[in-house]
């Protein structure tokens, strides 16, 4: 359980840890508390703000839409890796995710699958949305990511909470796919090195439990692995297999139609649900290791 850091505690956090920050309007005592409560603070959460141009974003970021009121974040990270600060108190970013999740990173252990929304996240994340459309393709500068390292890293210090505080959005959210680009396992690390913390420091210790993603190349017709028959398992207890007996270690068309099935639970459509595993899917499978 933790008190928000104040403003100037919040902004100070950021510059040490080498970032560049703006201050927008009234940042400061822009927020949503009448709405509900801001606190307890337990992590961080990621998004992308499906969007282009800083100006735009940080804009619809500070004002929301006439749906959903601004704040919708406490930051905003553009591509060139400066922070602009949009609000300080309660923000309408998390909504409704999965209270398993939330007790997890309480702990700072390894996060569950997000498969319920019971839980109301806005009083318990910090949000920085980044500047992507999230459409797989808007590239995600060196600066940019570095940025959401330190930016996730400062509040983290702040708070002397470990690597595991740090979640994305899809982490938390059923059918939620952001941030979409890299993985919040690669960013974990990355938070982890940053703050000097042992390889699993305050995560449980001991070899990975989940398959690491084997590449898309590994899913080819005739492919035999004990894997595959682990992942469709998993996508069973997903409620997402299509197998009339199995799974089975060959990788088959009934597989493929599995994953599509778990893609599109995921948010994912069109091309998108091709039922070709890809990285981020695959680390919120969390096939066990086998």
């Amino acid at each position: 359980m933790a008190t928000p850091l104040s403003a100037d505690r919040l902004l100070k956090a950021l510059r040490d840890e080498g970032l560049t920050v703006h201050e927008v309007r009234s940042w400061r005592t822009h927020n949503r508390n009448a709405q509900g409560a801001w606190a307890p603070v337990h992590g961080v959460m990621i998004h992308h703000t499906v969007t282009s141009g800083t100006d735009a974003s940080v804009r619809l970021c500070y004002d929301g839409h006439s749906t959903l009121p601004g704040p919708l974040c406490h930051g905003v990270i553009d591509k060139a890796g400066e922070v602009h600060l949009v609000g300080h108190g309660r923000a309408n970013h998390a909504g409704s995710g999965d209270g398993d999740v939330l007790d997890a990173v309480i702990a700072e252990r390894e996060l569950p699958p997000d498969n319920r929304a019971d839980t109301d996240g806005n009083p318990h994340f910090y949000g920085f949305e980044c500047v992507n459309l999230g459409d797989g393709e808007d590239p995600w500068p060196d600066a940019q990511l570095l940025a959401i390292e330190r930016a996730a890293a400062a509040v983290c210090r702040a708070h002397g909470w470990n690597h595991r505080s740090v979640i994305g959005h899809l982490e938390w959210q059923p059918g939620k796919i952001d941030p979409r680009g890299f993985t919040m396992d690669a960013m974990r690390e990355r938070v982890r090195a940053r703050l000097g913390e042992p390889p699993d420091g305050g995560g449980g210790g001991g070899s990975p439990t989940h398959e690491p993603f084997p590449g898309a190349a590994f899913f080819a017709p005739g492919r035999e692995s004990p894997i595959i028959t682990a992942m469709g398992e998993r996508l069973v207890a997903e409620g997402c297999g299509r197998y009339q007996v199995g799974p089975g270690p060959e990788w088959t068309a009934v597989d493929q139609e599995s994953y599509a099935a778990w893609q599109r639970k995921l948010g994912y459509s069109g091309g998108d649900a091709d039922g070709i595993p890809g990285e981020t899917s695959w680390d919120r499978l969390r096939v066990p290791r086998v």
